[in-house]
This record gives structure tokens, sequence and C-alpha cells, in this order.
């Protein structure tokens, strides 16, 4: 997709909602914002259950889902590390987590800002938050091994769905 594009959407929670793309996909990120993956990698390696973007994909590039772990059902078997490692939208609406017109979350608003939508007072919300997420990194690599990825498997799933590298 290319910058000065609209996209319009229509899916399950949101009816002719409408955004401009103005950065080129994948690239003009705020400093110090550099999520290890992009969304189509996330989508393909397994996160939220393969359930997340099951009426919405009209809205991405029919690429992110060439080889994206999808079901029709919440899944954990679809995460990489096969665990459920995710709160019902609800919790993160009660919380206070769910900001700007992006009613899914922190993963709806980094597709949209991947594919090139600002909304600076947004954004610089939501780069906050995936800033203080790497505290789980650090709580990994304190904790475990090097080389067992497979310690502290709940942790490692955030991490992936917040993009950080859950290898480390």
């Amino acid at each position: 997709m290319a910058s000065d594009q609209i996209i319009v959407v229509n899916d399950k929670m949101q009816t002719e909602y409408q955004y401009h793309l103005e950065a080129p996909e994948g690239a003009d990120f705020a400093e110090g914002f550099t999520p290890f993956y992009p969304p189509a990698k996330m989508l393909e390696l397994g996160v939220f259950e393969g359930k997340y973007c099951n009426d919405c994909r009209d809205e991405f590039p029919d690429n992110w889902f060439d080889t994206a772990k999808m079901s029709d059902e919440a899944d954990a078997s679809a995460n990489y590390f096969g665990v459920k490692s995710r709160q019902p939208l609800q919790t993160w609406c009660e919380k206070g987590w769910i900001f700007g017109p992006d009613p899914r979350g922190w993963f709806q608003w980094y597709c949209r800002y991947f594919l090139g939508r600002r909304i600076p007072d947004i954004d610089a919300i939501q780069i906050k938050r995936w800033r203080a997420f790497a505290r789980h990194a650090g709580q990994i690599r304190a904790n475990c091994d090097p080389g067992d990825v497979f310690c502290r498997p709940r942790q490692r799933q955030a991490l992936l769905q917040w993009s950080y590298d859950p290898f480390i």
C-alpha cells in the first residue's frame, strides 16, 4: 500500500472508519520505536490464538495472511509458544488500555501505524506503552538460562505479541 491512500474500515467493530496513509509501509517510524517484527511475521509465527484479524483482513494487505496462523476460534496452540497469553478485550477496555480509533488495542494500532497511518498523540501513547513492555525481556534475561527459549513461555508469547524478540 502506498502513502496518500485512504483506507476505509468496515468490520464488526468499526463502520465507515477512514484513515489516511501518510508514510510508506514499514518506514518512517518515530525515533526509538524499533519493533522487532512486522505484523505479517507476527501473524505467521502465531499470535493472539490465531483469532485476532478474522473479521478485519480486508483492511490489511493480502500477503500479511499468506502464511498467517489463523483460527476460527481462539486456539492457544496457534500461538508460537502454544500458550494463552492475552486477556479478553473487555479487560483491556476496563483497564483503560484502548486508545483512540483502535478498538482492538495495541496490535491494531501497530498494524495501522506500520501501514503508514500517523496520529501523533495516539502514536506517542502507544509507543510509550511499547517501550514499557520491554520490562518483560528483562525478566526473561534475569530468570532463564540463555538458549532456553521455552522458559517463561507466557512472557515470551506476550513479547512476540508486542513485537519484541521473544528468543532473547
